[in-house]
């Protein structure tokens, strides 16, 4: 016999999933609007649809009104119908038009798209149980990530992440010798070289296209000097005595997140420090089931469970594995001391010595 119906609760459940379809299909347009340069034709002042089309480099007037309706419906521009024209709030801007804001979301519209494209893939491990190499997932999954992650970066490694370790600043200042572990495109290990002119940093990674493109930015920035980039496992790092190692977002995707802090305190200089940003999550499943962890869940089953299945020993913690089993694994490496050093809406910074 089946149960039967609350068709108030069934209402606000198609309510809801009208809202979430709604943000999925917003996902090409926000797209090409960030490509085709329409949310920043419309950052000074108002415009109509063939004003936005002509300040956008001459697109075609039909189509950009469409656009533009869409994203008035979507929330993310506004629209005054007396005056026919289309705007950009200041907190609008903040998430679509400036680059270096905490909330510059261009980045997690690659990212969603990267994950829809890898679908497939995914799914086919989802039936045998192995992995999906990183760099296999979609297009440019690894470009994806590092413009997603790149405005926490620009708003925290420097301001509060850093600072927040017990030394580490007083060590950059004067001159230390970091390794950046799983750096990607090297959007981390720049920012620190920037603001530590003293120090020298080699990062790390063992994806070679995502090196290619560090040591791209290492030159427009010229910081080749201080800063260079390898492909290396985080295992197989075979430099040693760091005064800092710093890891972003990259511990949990890691196959062998024990031997990889086994050997990040065989590296590490006497007196030095390992900092481990990870993503913000509670220590039990439930404590996870909210906006951060919604995003934090399905990026995970899409690209960090399968990246790490893919490699040795693929233990497979999730983004979501929490601050006490990342601490257990830490101190099973060696480490006597792990604290958490500070937080922010979506990540936690730890601390090992």
């Amino acid at each position: 016999m089946s149960a039967a119906i609350n068709e108030t609760k069934l209402h606000a459940f198609v309510g809801k999933m009208l809202g979430d379809l709604g943000g999925a299909m917003s996902v090409p347009t926000v797209r090409l609007g960030f490509r085709l340069g329409l949310f920043d034709a419309l950052s000074s002042t108002p415009a109509t649809a063939a004003e936005l089309a002509r300040k956008a480099g001459g697109l075609h007037e039909r189509y950009v009104r469409e656009w533009a309706l869409a994203q008035a419906a979507n929330g993310y521009i506004d629209f005054d119908p007396a005056t026919d024209r289309f705007s950009l709030s200041p907190e609008q801007a903040m998430v679509f038009q400036n680059p270096d804001s905490p909330v510059y979301l261009a980045g997690a519209f690659e990212l969603v798209a990267a994950m829809i494209e890898a679908e497939p893939r995914v799914e086919e491990v989802f039936r045998n149980g192995r992995g999906v190499r990183w760099g296999d997932h979609a297009g440019c999954l690894f470009c994806a990530t590092g413009a997603f992650f790149r405005p926490g970066y620009v708003n925290n490694i420097v301001q509060s992440w850093i600072p927040a370790l017990d030394g580490a600043e007083t060590k950059l200042r004067a001159g230390a010798k970091v390794a950046d572990v799983g750096c990607g495109v090297g959007f981390s290990t720049l920012l620190m070289a920037e603001a530590y002119p003293e120090s020298t940093f080699i990062g790390y990674d063992f994806h070679e296209p995502s090196i290619e493109e560090a040591r791209r930015h290492a030159a427009n920035h010229g910081l080749n000097g201080r800063v260079r980039f390898e492909i290396s496992t985080a295992k197989e790092i075979a430099e040693r005595d760091f005064d800092l190692i710093t890891m972003y977002d990259c511990l949990h995707d890691m196959g062998d997140p024990r031997g990889c802090a086994a050997h990040m305190r065989r590296i590490l200089a006497p007196g030095g420090r390992w900092m481990i940003v990870e993503p913000i999550a509670g220590d039990s499943p439930e404590q996870n089931l909210n906006p951060v962890g919604r995003l934090y869940y399905n990026a995970s089953t899409m690209i960090c469970v399968p990246t790490s299945l893919d490699q040795e020993v693929g233990e497979g913690l999730g983004a979501q594995a929490g601050e006490a089993r990342l601490a257990g694994i830490i101190r099973e490496g060696g480490f006597a001391n792990v604290r958490r050093a500070t937080e922010g809406p979506f990540n936690m910074v730890l601390e090992a010595s």
